[in-house]
């Protein structure tokens, strides 16, 4: 026996804002998820804001220390004396500049502590030390 029914099929429909729900939630995951593989290679800081503030143009600098001891800026050899009186007359008054010191493993300590102390003494200079990583050797797969 056949039973009728006077109610009308209701249609089928997909419903998407579920849908629209989790593709959001995943992808807030994956954007918050990224902030913290970031890597910063400083120190987190506050800077003041200030109203007169105006753009300065930066110089950089790499002064080295080879094991022989001897001593070159940007490439070109030069006296310990004279070091500091060069990057001076290469910067602008009120300018900033970032020395890097790449200083070979070899070299005497002292004559590094030297030309730190020789750039110490300039007005506006950051001093910086260069190194390299080492590279990182893969565990053994045996666990052995």
């Amino acid at each position: 026996m056949r039973v009728w029914d006077n109610e009308p099929d209701e249609a089928l429909e997909v419903n998407l804002l579920p849908m629209i729900d989790v593709i959001f939630a995943i992808l807030a995951f994956f954007i918050v998820s990224t902030l913290f593989l970031t890597r910063t290679e400083g120190l987190s800081v506050d800077l003041p804001n200030a109203d007169s503030a105006s753009p300065q143009q930066q110089a950089d600098f790499v002064v080295s220390v080879a094991a022989t001891g001897e001593i070159t800026l940007d490439r070109q050899p030069i006296p310990l004396e004279q070091l500091q009186a060069a990057i001076r007359d290469a910067l602008a008054p009120e300018q900033t500049a970032i020395v890097t010191i790449h200083a070979d493993e070899q070299a005497y300590h002292g004559s590094v502590i030297a030309v730190m102390d020789e750039l110490r003494l300039i007005e506006g200079v950051q001093l910086g030390i260069a190194t390299e990583s080492e590279p990182v050797e893969a565990e053994p797969a045996d666990g052995g």
